[in-house]
């Protein structure tokens, strides 16, 4: 079982190569991107049953010691954030399939679709600094020619803004493991761990904190969220719904791999809790302020960043695990939400709200979908959005967290007033009179991938208490971390 630790990694990657090589047959490059993300898919599913059962599983490559070689662990949390990542990877990666192309780019986006998820893979189950770097960086090397495939002026300008800041933050990261490796003589993380302690309190509350906002870019926490709303709107569709699902939710499970493991609180941790309501406030009030279901729902990606922080914050198995779970939810939930707004747009050639109206009508199983994960989204029950943050509220009632629960609730309201807007202004009402708006309707193809990820969305729901153990078990292995040092020799 500890050889399969590196297929999740290594098969995309290879497939990536053997998809370019096919360039002259995009129908064999879908063939390979789909075959490929199932199996990393279903082996990452067999490396959690597996860790929730026995524990870390770890693989050395080249047989060198885990303090020198690259060591990949797949503990309760990686494999579990993996297993719902490569989920929604392949309901996008459908979607795109379905999706009619007028680009000419259409044969290098499977390659850069497989590049981005070994990066995606690597950064769950890499277990030192160095190749955590490494991994975003190949994930973000496909990023930033994904977000400009077929673009116009606008979206490349967009574009370039969020490479220059993302190459900001990379800059940021790889001072800060450069740092971290002249204190420590290490960058193994479990050894990074032990080292820290002996160091002076202000040198590890240093690293720890430019650590955090290398990560908190990437993340788009409050005030580092500003590049987001911006450069996400203007990608293709399907390239938002993995980013949205994906790539601010790697660099969350970074910020509480390293948090936890190498930086730990002995309780609740105010800075990260006034980031965490910070985050919810200013991205609820900038989805409020908007006309376009794209950038409404790209500010609800900043505001529900808040949520996964304020249960980090608490640094309790109940705070941690709360996290996990919310973020089990965010997944499928964001990218489903983008994926319906594919399906809008695809259907009248717009998202903005002015232009749209009477789709209840037009589309009504696009009306269901979207409500389903708008109402997740905002938390109202049964949802799994509602299963996540009502753990969130226990843990911050039981540390006595009021301010920061209050606010949670709070924006949970806005959340679903943001939601309703939506709802009003693209789905129920009158038709737009305007003669430019179209009235196509969207391939099946796109249809059943949107409706997967919302079916997704209500598994976890009914699913709520066997994946409510599984985050108990990787928040427990985060805050008491032997047996993941333990695989590692440690």
């Amino acid at each position: 079982m500890n050889s399969v630790v590196v297929l999740p990694v290594v098969l995309p990657l290879a497939g990536a190569a053997v998809s370019l090589l096919a360039w002259r047959s995009v129908r064999l490059q879908q063939v390979i991107a789909v075959v490929l993300v199932a199996v990393s898919l279903a082996l990452t599913v067999l490396l959690l049953l597996e860790a929730w059962r026995d524990g870390p599983v770890a693989v050395t490559l080249g047989g060198w010691p885990g303090s020198f070689g690259i060591t990949l662990v797949a503990d309760t949390l990686a494999a579990l954030l993996l297993a719902i990542s490569l989920l929604t990877i392949l309901a996008v990666l459908v979607f795109a399939i379905g999706q009619p192309r007028a680009d000419k780019g259409a044969f290098y986006f499977h390659p850069l679709y497989l590049v981005l998820t070994g990066g995606v893979s690597a950064v769950f189950l890499t277990s030192d600094l160095f190749n955590l770097f490494v991994a975003i960086e190949i994930m973000l090397s496909a990023s930033y020619v994904l977000i400009t495939i077929g673009g116009g002026k606008a979206q490349v300008r967009s574009g370039m803004t969020y490479v220059v800041i993302n190459l900001l933050a990379s800059t940021l990261l790889v001072t800060a493991v450069a740092l971290i490796y002249a204190a420590t003589g290490s960058l193994n993380m479990a050894d990074v761990a032990e080292r820290l302690t002996v160091l002076d309190p202000t040198l590890v509350s240093a690293l720890g904190a430019l650590l955090l906002v290398a990560l908190g870019i990437k993340a788009a926490i409050f005030p580092l969220f500003f590049w987001l709303p911006d450069a996400y709107p203007t990608a293709p569709v399907a390239v938002t719904a993995v980013f949205a699902g994906l790539l601010t939710k790697v660099g969350v499970y970074a910020i509480i791999r390293t948090q936890t493991l190498m930086f730990p609180s002995d309780g609740v941790s105010t800075l990260l809790m006034w980031f965490a309501g910070l985050t919810m406030v200013v991205g609820v009030l900038g989805a409020i302020a908007q006309d376009d279901m794209k950038r409404i729902l790209s500010f609800h990606i900043v505001s529900q960043i808040g949520y996964m922080l304020f249960g980090l914050s608490l640094f309790s198995v109940a705070g941690i695990s709360a996290a996990v779970l919310f973020v089990t939810h965010q997944i499928p939930v964001k990218a489903a939400l983008f994926l319906v707004n594919g399906l809008v747009e695809e259907r009248r050639g717009t998202a903005a709200l002015h232009r749209l109206g009477g789709l209840l009508r037009r589309a009504p199983l696009t009306a269901g979908l979207f409500g389903l994960a708008a109402l997740s989204l905002a938390g109202i029950p049964p949802t799994s959005g509602f299963v996540g943050k009502l753990a969130l509220v226990q843990a911050g009632l039981s540390a006595e967290a009021w301010t920061i629960t209050g606010i949670s609730l709070g924006v949970s309201v806005l959340t679903l007033l943001s939601m309703t807007k939506i709802w009003a202004g693209a789905f129920w009402g009158k038709e737009p009179e305007d003669d430019e708006v179209t009235d196509r309707r969207p391939p099946r193809t796109m249809t059943l991938a949107a409706g997967g990820l919302v079916a997704v969305t209500v598994a976890i729901a009914i699913g709520a208490q066997p994946l409510w153990e599984l985050s108990v078990h990787a928040a427990e292995g985060l805050l008491d971390p032997a047996a993941y040092r333990a695989v590692m020799g440690r």
